[in-house]
């Protein structure tokens, strides 16, 4: 029996984003990382006020950068919230408590760089082997989650940027999540996702 074919779910991408919307949510999770560095607490948003898309139950990652060098990057995984109201506990965590970086400080504020990756729901792939995977996954189209009962990790979209060989995509978030390259037990579980990304003006 060859690899199962992984069906396509287009109607369950990211709606997109129009720009005035884009620069609400970037605005919201830059005054979430500002609070969060000057008085250490999250920022209140008030949804009501906002416009629909930014009310929906979505799930978020926000990721500062620092010239060009990552600085955090904490998010959700599945909706549990409203969009704005995810990335403003995003931004609050990844400035203070992202365990790989100290906390942001007042005199980085003006030199890190916000990006936003809002993501689709999660769609669970039936897939019994690594190979399998390997041949359903599209480079730089979908993020990854895997999930072996015990661990789990997940690469956006945007690490194929930098990992551009499925394989070796693949083995990096195995390493990520404390996975053996070559592991692959009877209870891994994947689930890919999309994500539209966007980030503050240089």
């Amino acid at each position: 029996m060859g690899p199962m074919r992984l069906p396509d779910h287009d109607h369950e991408t990211v709606p997109g984003y129009p720009p005035a919307q884009r620069r609400l949510l970037l605005d919201i999770a830059r005054r979430s990382v500002e609070r969060a560095v000057r008085l250490g607490a999250p920022l209140a948003v008030d949804v009501e006020a906002l416009p629909e898309p930014l009310r929906a139950v979505r799930a978020s990652f926000v990721t500062l950068t620092r010239e060009g060098r990552l600085r955090g990057c904490i998010g959700t995984l599945e909706g549990h919230r409203p969009l704005a109201q995810d990335v403003a506990g995003n931004a609050f965590d990844t400035a203070l408590n992202d365990p790989r970086f100290n906390p942001v400080t007042g005199v980085e504020l003006d030199l890190v760089r916000i990006e936003l990756s809002i993501l689709s729901p999660m769609e669970p792939l039936e897939v019994t082997s690594e190979r399998q995977l390997l041949a359903g996954i599209r480079p730089f189209v979908d993020g990854l989650v895997i999930d072996d009962g015990i661990r789990r990790a997940t690469f956006l979209p945007k690490v194929w940027e930098s990992l551009p060989e499925p394989q070796a995509f693949v083995r990096a978030l195995k390493r990520k999540a404390g996975m053996p390259d070559e592991y692959w037990p009877a209870q891994m579980r994947t689930y890919r996702y999309h994500s539209e990304t966007f980030s503050e003006a240089e």
